[in-house]
């Protein structure tokens, strides 16, 4: 057999144990997690407070402060990643600005989210003298911030400038062409992006640590402490109590699940938008 084949064959081979190797990994990993979480859930995860030592008890201030926190940080992302990469997809390539900028919305994408937590500690929670609802919301969104910018200039890039000369054509101001067609047809690859940096900031535990902390009463105050599931499920993973390391795995497993249904979400809908364009 020629070596050409062989060095072809070794690399198919190769590249199939990788594969399996990360499918036996990650099925180990589900295997564990639906195992031991399974039996954490019931209806007092999200019924019942967060417990003391040794106590029975559920999630529910954990995961209103999760849903709160995730929701606000989207809320402030969303608005300026859209209209970032907006603008960057205006801008001429030759533009030094837009450049400049690409680049370092690439270094925030791959920043580790702890350097982004004990920034915005320096900047709020240290400025302010308390951890808060609202300095956990500001570093998720600056987590959440360059994925939404990045799926948002690409998604405009590929609008065809045809359609764009269309609408000028027509009289038809700058904003108003970006505004009704071009966001019209790059609207479910927006949608996308602003729900894959859902999936990004959900589970995000380090940020949180510096910033909204935790707290065990149920409280929406977002100038306090603010109770969270990914720092609930760190303090009671690392607990000696048994009841709570049962609920560090069932929020474990609501977090896998939420981050699933997130992704499938990522791309159905975008899907159904086209189908339902096309209908029309």
């Amino acid at each position: 057999m020629p070596v050409r084949k062989l060095k072809n064959y070794a690399f198919i081979g190769f590249c199939i144990f990788c594969a399996l190797f990360g499918l036996v990994v990650l099925t180990s990993v589900l295997y564990s997690l639906i195992g031991k979480g399974i039996s954490g859930i019931g209806l007092h995860i999200f019924t019942e407070l967060t417990p003391g030592p040794g106590s029975q008890g559920g999630l529910k201030n954990a995961i209103i402060g999760s849903l709160i926190l995730t929701g606000l940080g989207i809320l402030i992302a969303a608005p300026l990643g859209v209209l970032a990469g907006t603008w960057l997809s205006e801008s001429p390539q030759s533009s030094k600005i837009a450049e400049t900028l690409r680049f370092l919305n690439g270094m925030l994408m791959s920043a580790p989210s702890i350097l982004v937590g004990l920034f915005v500690y320096k900047v709020v929670v240290v400025t302010t003298g308390s951890f808060s609802g609202w300095a956990g919301a500001i570093a998720l969104a600056i987590l959440a911030l360059p994925i939404i910018v990045s799926t948002t200039e690409e998604m405009l890039r590929l609008v065809p400038t045809t359609l764009k000369e269309a609408g000028s054509g027509l009289g038809a101001p700058r904003w108003r062409v970006i505004t009704q067609l071009c966001y019209r047809a790059a609207g479910p690859g927006i949608i996308t992006g602003i729900l894959l940096s859902v999936a990004r900031i959900t589970g995000e535990t380090a940020p949180l640590l510096f910033t909204a902390l935790n707290s065990n009463f149920m409280s929406t105050d977002l100038d306090k402490p603010m109770a969270n599931l990914p720092v609930t499920i760190y303090q009671y993973a690392m607990s000696p109590f048994e009841s709570w390391n049962d609920l560090a795995w069932a929020g474990a497993l609501l977090i896998t699940v939420f981050i699933l249904i997130i992704n499938i979400l990522a791309t159905v809908l975008p899907r159904w938008i086209k189908a339902r364009k096309a209908a029309k």
